[in-house]
């Protein structure tokens, strides 16, 4: 099975690298330094619970037009650069590729469908904490390391159960969803609790879950979202907050997102696709939204353009 992992970070790397290792033809597109550390000491998974790992040699590019086509390509590249990303995958699409993004938000598959064909795109989620630790490594938090995917328009396929198996045998934990659209926006509901809280705090989420108004916060957050999804006719109970909340409770003290870690790093910030995305809805449905409003304000001077 050849691969093609379109963004190398935490979740292109880190998943993309489970699959190298286990025997898949990956390649891995990347830029700067991140790059430069693959080509010449592979690409390592520092993973404290679930097994470290070293790719090496490990098949790693800034040009995807040298690839060749593949039977997958994997788009982890930050929402921002969604639309170049599906034009420079181009060259690596041949008669039966498919697309998986694992991007955040809910967005990404609608930008992506006019560049590189609706009948392409597979839809997945991941659920992971991991980011670049320095170039060329790929450190992950904790346990969880779950991707889903599912055909867009509902149930599984051939090229979904092959994706779905290739992880399985690479150690991932994988799921086939028959409704992948309610999935990934059960993810979203906790993803922009967790980045709106984590960023605007600037702490992991143990101290924000332990504490009575940053639960609060969180909770609200993320029940603002619920009620969007709603809006939007997906099937979320109306106590799916309350759930998530739980879930938070079971997740390691010092997990936080990849926005706090953006900015943490000096870079944009994500939020126009996460809170920013919530605060759009929520005007476009008449579904009131403040406080994901006011995450969007407090932070919209540190995040890149929006859609």
């Amino acid at each position: 099975m050849r691969i093609a992992m379109m963004g190398s970070g935490g979740v292109g790397g880190y998943f993309g690298g489970r699959l190298a290792a286990s025997g898949c033809e990956v390649t891995f597109i990347a830029r700067g330094s991140h790059l430069e550390a693959i080509r010449k000491q592979g690409l390592r998974i520092d993973s404290r619970d679930m097994g470290s790992a070293t790719i090496f040699p490990a098949n790693a590019t800034d040009d995807p037009g040298e690839v060749g086509e593949v039977d997958y390509v994997i788009i982890g590249v930050k929402l921002w650069d969604t639309a170049a990303a599906g034009h420079a995958i181009r060259p690596m699409l041949g008669p039966r590729t498919a697309v998986l993004s694992l991007q955040n938000g809910v967005e990404g598959d609608d930008v992506l469908a006019p560049i590189v064909g609706a009948e392409r795109l597979i839809g997945g989620v991941a659920f992971i904490a991991s980011s670049i630790g320095e170039p060329g490594v790929i450190k992950h938090i904790g346990t969880m390391q779950r991707l889903v995917i599912g055909e867009r328009a509902g149930g599984s396929s051939p090229r979904v159960e092959a994706l779905h198996g290739a992880l399985v045998n690479a150690g991932v934990t994988a799921e086939i969803s028959e409704d992948i659209q309610r999935t990934i926006w059960e993810k979203f509901v906790f993803l922009v609790g967790l980045s709106a809280t984590t960023t605007l705090a600037r702490t992991t989420l143990g101290p924000i879950r332990e504490d009575v108004d940053g639960r609060e916060f969180l909770y609200a957050v993320m029940s603002e979202t619920v009620a969007i999804a709603r809006a939007k006719g997906i099937s979320l109970p109306a106590d799916y907050a309350a759930d998530r909340l739980t879930f938070a409770d079971g997740l390691p003290t010092d997990m936080t997102s990849s926005m706090h870690h953006d900015l943490n790093n000096g870079k944009p910030l994500e939020l126009a696709w996460l809170s920013g995305a919530v605060t759009r809805f929520g005007q476009e449905l008449a579904v009131p939204t403040p406080v994901n409003h006011t995450v969007f304000a407090a932070l919209k001077r540190l995040a890149a353009p929006g859609p």
